[in-house]
């Protein structure tokens, strides 16, 4: 059955990083297979698209709120996918979600992973 788990999330100051990580298990075909993503949902707003890497990783794109401040990447090896949260403000303020889209259609997603940036 098909895992993913988040971590890395935290209250953290205006201008500090984080890193998150989303460990994946159970797929059915291979890590590389899935186009990977991170979504985030704040109170009260609807659930963004944050960024999203192609299932080798060599292509990447963001909301425009997050380019140059965030970056994404995934270690096919450890079937992990990463979200490096830099200039954090306080409207970065969510729960972080991981997502994976396979070859086959179907989305799954994680539990997700709380970033509070105070104002």
């Amino acid at each position: 059955q098909v895992q993913l788990v988040e971590s890395g999330g935290g209250l953290v100051q205006p201008g500090g990083s984080l890193r998150l990580s989303c460990a994946a298990s159970g797929f059915t075909f291979t890590f590389s297979s899935y186009a990977m993503s991170w979504y985030r949902q704040a109170p009260g707003k609807e659930r963004e698209l944050v960024a999203a890497i192609t299932g080798s990783g060599g292509s990447t794109n963001f909301v425009d709120s997050v380019k140059g401040r965030f970056t994404i990447s995934r270690d096919n090896a450890k079937n992990t996918v990463y979200l490096q949260l830099n200039s954090l403000k306080p409207e970065d303020t969510a729960v972080y979600s991981c997502s994976a889209l396979g070859p086959a259609g179907w989305r799954y997603w994680g539990q997700g992973t709380q970033v509070t940036v105070p104002s």
